[in-house]
């Protein structure tokens, strides 16, 4: 089947509310899309046309763009057909658009932020954009080429971050692996050659510094648990933490989506938000008590427990990260009162419910157990994670030697 190829206006707004135009390239009914790197407003464009209104003040050059990078994609379309190349339409799309790409890192940045927001990745949309910014704040112009991207670039860079902003070291980090990414998809690209890869090697090396995991003990659960004196607001904030901490730290996104039909069997039964996980587990007692004090207000099987989502619109992915980064904020906030008034020292989060759980654990439970609990994809990753609260055998050998 023939492919083809077309300029369309993707139905996919940035945070600035305009649309993206592209090239989509279809082939055997599927597509994919080359972003043109311009947006416009959607009552500027003409879909029957395909044009850029004259309401749109760059509209001439637009749609003088617009008939370049059609013709560029047909006639490589026919290039291809001519040589009986036989492939679909995302390697039609790198056939097309791997060579004499001069893409700068500031147009591959967005691309890779509107494929986030497409995706409704919007919790990294948050922290790449954020990443991104400071870049730009660095270099004081979006105009730069991967080739100008070195070591003196990076090393300028590092010390303008800690220096000027007064990021830690390791988000400093998160910014280079932003850029690695990024570096690599342009020598995918064939826009800079792998030769100019600054990374890695006697180069530059992205090494993150090691971080303590705090957690509380038995002692600080309990003294949360036995508090009286909260408010209504405190109070829900301990229960939405306790639910937390009695699934082995379960995040605070999978902790609000629960729904009463994820309970049965008296087991809570539940798909991972970060990576789409299934897993079922044994309702601890302390927590069939946690749920009595919201059954009041169930009136569906699919109402969620917890009440932060249920006026959500949940076919608008934007609005429910804004209501679970707004209720995540109240949450840490009430924590430190309650952290107060029980008398601990130690920070409490909501993400401190899953540092507890393992610090609680310790080296009681095997690794392949707390992989599951902890819903880890790679063992190793549990091994990193749990080595933080396993202190059992150092003390011993510390003890060993200087208790005499």
């Amino acid at each position: 089947m023939s492919s083809n190829a077309k300029i369309v206006l993707r139905k996919k707004p940035n945070s600035k509310g305009l649309y993206p135009l592209a090239v989509r390239i279809t082939k055997n009914r599927r597509s994919t899309y080359q972003y043109i790197g311009h947006y416009i407003d959607i009552e500027d464009w003409d879909e029957k046309n395909i044009r850029v209104r004259k309401s749109n003040s760059n509209a001439d050059s637009l749609n003088k763009l617009l008939s370049q990078e059609l013709s560029n994609a047909n006639k490589a379309l026919i290039d291809l057909q001519s040589e009986h190349k036989d492939a679909s339409a995302n390697q039609i799309k790198k056939e097309i658009y791997a060579s004499g790409n001069s893409a700068t890192f500031f147009e591959l940045a967005q691309e890779h932020l509107d494929e986030l927001e497409i995706a409704e990745k919007l919790n990294r949309l948050s922290t790449d954009s954020a990443l991104v910014s400071y870049i730009i704040k660095f270099n004081k112009s979006k105009q730069l080429a991967f080739q100008e991207i070195n070591e003196r670039f990076l090393k300028k860079l590092m010390i303008y971050l800690k220096a000027k902003h007064e990021l830690s070291e390791t988000s400093v980090m998160n910014i280079l692996v932003l850029i690695r990414l990024l570096f690599n998809r342009a020598i995918k690209l064939k826009i800079v050659s792998r030769e100019l890869y600054p990374f890695g090697g006697d180069k530059i090396k992205i090494k993150f510094p090691e971080t303590s995991k705090v957690g509380l003990n038995i002692i600080e659960v309990r003294a949360i648990e036995a508090l009286e004196n909260l408010t209504l607001s405190e109070i829900h904030t301990r229960n939405v933490w306790l639910f937390s901490f009695n699934f082995a730290g379960m995040r605070v996104t999978d902790v609000l989506w629960t729904k009463w039909s994820d309970i049965y069997d008296k087991r809570l039964h539940y798909r991972m938000n970060k990576n789409s996980k299934l897993l079922s587990l044994k309702i601890p007692d302390k927590v069939f008590k946690i749920l009595d004090y919201y059954k009041e207000d169930k009136r569906y099987a699919t109402d969620f427990v917890f009440p932060e989502l249920k006026k959500a619109n949940l076919d608008d992915a934007k609005d429910v990260y804004n209501k679970r980064k707004t209720a995540t904020k109240k949450f840490n906030d009430n924590l430190k009162s309650i952290a107060k008034k029980a008398k601990i020292d130690k920070k409490i989060t909501m993400h401190i419910a899953r540092h507890t759980f393992g610090n609680i654990t310790g080296d009681t439970i095997h690794p392949f157990m707390l992989q599951k609990l902890y819903r880890h994809s790679d063992l190793k990753t549990t091994l990193n994670y749990q080595a933080n609260f396993i202190h059992k055998e150092a003390d011993d050998a510390l003890d060993s030697v200087v208790n005499f």
